[in-house]
């Protein structure tokens, strides 16, 4: 017996009324819109001018944020330009984008956020593809993960940097959630958790508690394990729930990390001749890798050039330099920009001092999503 819908009171039907409106008028505009960016699409191909610009856009979004009055939260003002620039650039080429794959991954979810959903993403079984990808130019970007605020760094992705052309030019800070995904509803009977790595050792205290007898196997990704996990029915995933809607998968525990502030640091990479390096913003980091002589007190007269003038550093992580001699690279981020005065003094410094030095790009400080 079908039930017939409630009746409208005049408030309401009144009110949907100009919802539609409302919605017919802001189509028309972002069209306006759309029909504005092709023109500077044009421009910009005559020019020969990259057509995608990440400082523009946070610029872009940054502005309305400012003059946001609400209701809405600045966060999804973000999220819908993003969007709404996304679709424009669109219409003429979506930026090609290296990810680590299948689609479900939280890097995926990183590049959405800073490129939006119509960029054309490509697939990556590991961080030395996406590195390669972008570096041959079969993709414009790339996106990869760098450091975890659990376990510390992507140590892959550090020595990739080290040799690879591409530069940063861009980062986003995401809140990572790991779910166990499972064919049916229930921890019974698991004898194997997939993940990433990273993932397993975010969530080892969970695992050690609740699965204590499943074996825990690394895989390249996490959408990867949940793929996996979709055939064998005694096998559970570690992902997120982008990946459960992805594969048809049960979300059996949500949010399994031992860190319940569990953020990931990617970092956007491109060749130089696809992107320069950002304009300063005011907020921005510079990330560097050196090497420094073999003597006493190296490190600590490496220091004191940044100290000498005025320089913030942010990271310092070392990585061994492979040669057998038990030397080391220096991996480190600094608060600014090369373009402020008292910067470029200080890497001007460093490039003389240090044996090896390299600049891995300099960009605006990403959003926490």
């Amino acid at each position: 017996m079908e039930h017939a819908a409630p009746a409208q009171t005049p408030e309401l039907a009144a009110l949907r009324e100009r919802i539609d409106q409302l919605d017919g008028e802001l189509l028309a505009l972002l069209n306006q819109r759309a029909r504005v960016a092709e023109q500077v699409g044009a421009l910009k191909r005559a020019e020969g001018t990259p057509y995608f610009r990440p400082d523009r856009v946070a610029q872009v979004i940054a502005r309305l944020q400012e003059h946001n009055a609400g209701p809405l939260l600045n966060q999804h003002v973000a999220a819908i330009w993003r969007e709404i620039t996304s679709a424009c650039l669109a219409l003429e080429v979506p930026p090609r984008v290296a990810v680590l794959g299948p689609q479900g991954t939280f890097c995926e979810q990183a590049a959405i956020e800073y490129f939006g959903s119509a960029a054309h993403f490509i697939y990556c079984g590991s961080f030395d593809e996406v590195f390669h990808a972008t570096s041959a130019g079969t993709a414009q970007f790339g996106v990869v993960g760098m450091e975890n605020s659990t376990e510390g760094v992507v140590t892959r992705s550090f020595d990739l940097f080290l040799h690879s052309p591409v530069h940063a030019v861009g980062e986003v800070s995401l809140l990572v959630r790991h779910n166990l995904l499972r064919r049916s509803d229930s921890l019974d009977g698991i004898e194997v958790v997939l993940a990433h790595p990273q993932a397993l050792m975010q969530c080892q205290k969970w695992l050690g508690e609740h699965l204590p007898h499943a074996e825990c196997r690394a895989v390249s990704s996490n959408a990867e394990g949940a793929r996996l996990a979709l055939e064998h029915p005694d096998w559970a995933a570690l992902a997120s729930t982008r990946a459960a809607a992805q594969f048809g998968l049960h979300v059996v525990a949500h949010a399994v990390q031992d860190e319940a502030v569990n953020r990931t640091r990617f970092a956007v990479i491109c060749l130089p001749q696809t992107l320069a390096m950002p304009a300063a913003t005011g907020r921005d980091c510079t990330s560097l890798v050196v090497s420094v002589p073999n003597v006493a007190g190296s490190v600590h007269d490496m220091l004191t050039t940044l100290k000498t003038h005025g320089v913030s550093m942010t990271r310092l992580e070392s990585r061994p330099a492979k040669s057998g001699k038990w030397e080391y690279y220096f991996y480190i981020d600094l608060e600014g920009h090369p373009s402020q005065p008292n910067v470029a003094a200080a890497l001007s410094e460093l490039q003389a001092y240090c044996p090896f030095y390299k600049l891995l790009g300099a960009y605006p400080v990403g959003h926490d999503v």
